[in-house]
């Protein structure tokens, strides 16, 4: 898959043969263990062997938790090096959820090591925090915008914790999540004029007032929590009805329930993704 077209485009395509869900590949100990794999390196690379034959030819997209990897120490990343390598080798854009995020050199290292041909651990799109400063993001910014990759905002979590914070309000009323996708969408309309920009934002597909004004960011916008966290298919359709076909539903725990048998969680899967397709 030519990384060389924009993420928006490579997107599109992608949601047209199969729909719009993102497979979340987050083998944590719990579901390792249930799936009679072991909670180990050799039980993470079996997971990744059953995950990569169900997503391939089901889904277009995969989304793997880079903490779930992390925890197994260099055998963990060299499993999700090889993860990312065959998901994208299978044309599945992969979304590593890695949520940095922090200032200056420290962003550009890490873009280094996610964004762009020849990175160690090169992704599609990444998640990033911008509670350092949107400004302190001109490294992944520009590196994405470089490499047509994606760089996903955390602007409205789907944790309820998360409120506190991206719901204060500044002296002028607007609150930080308002704040953010004002920023996404200035940074889109100078980099992509009149089209889906590289920068996007995650959005809980929570029902919460007040509702925030997506279309306007011209951005495409993870929503996170989809299943097992509570949200369904209909409030993802509620929360994005404004620009349904710029939505990347990701559903992690909720489908992996019905593994470890490659077939059934094909199944799962494109289930799902029909019912994405009739509401979005």
């Amino acid at each position: 898959m030519s990384a060389t077209r924009p993420f928006a485009v490579r997107f599109a395509a992608a949601r047209a043969r199969y729909g719009p869900l993102v497979l979340g590949a987050d083998p944590s100990g719990s579901l390792l263990e249930r799936w009679g794999l072991g909670d180990s390196p050799d039980g993470l690379e079996r997971f990744i062997d059953i995950v990569l034959e169900a997503a391939a030819g089901s889904v277009g997209l995969i989304k793997p938790q880079s903490a779930c990897y992390e925890r197994h120490g260099w055998r963990g990343i060299r499993a999700l090096t090889r993860l990312i390598t065959a998901a994208r080798g299978e044309n599945l854009l992969v979304i590593l959820d890695v949520k940095r995020g922090d200032v200056g050199s420290t962003n550009e290292a890490y873009a280094q090591a996610y964004l762009g041909k020849g990175a160690p651990l090169e992704a599609d799109a990444i998640t990033v925090h911008p509670y350092l400063g949107m400004a302190a993001m001109g490294a992944f910014v520009d590196l994405a915008h470089q490499a047509g990759s994606c760089l996903l905002v955390v602007t409205r979590s789907s944790n309820p914790e998360g409120r506190a914070v991206q719901a204060a309000r500044d002296d002028g009323g607007r609150t930080v999540e308002e704040r953010l996708l004002g920023d996404i969408a200035a940074l889109n309309a100078a980099l992509a004029p009149g089209r889906i920009g590289p920068v996007g934002a995650v959005i809980g597909p929570a029902p919460i007032d007040p509702p925030l004004d997506l279309a306007s960011a011209n951005a495409l916008f993870l929503a996170p929590g989809v299943g097992a966290q509570g949200a369904t298919p209909a409030d993802v359709a509620r929360t994005f009805a404004a620009c349904p076909e710029r939505v990347m539903p990701s559903a992690s725990r909720s489908l992996l329930a019905a593994g470890p048998r490659p077939t059934a969680l094909r199944d799962a899967a494109a289930a799902l993704n029909d019912e994405f397709r009739t509401l979005l």
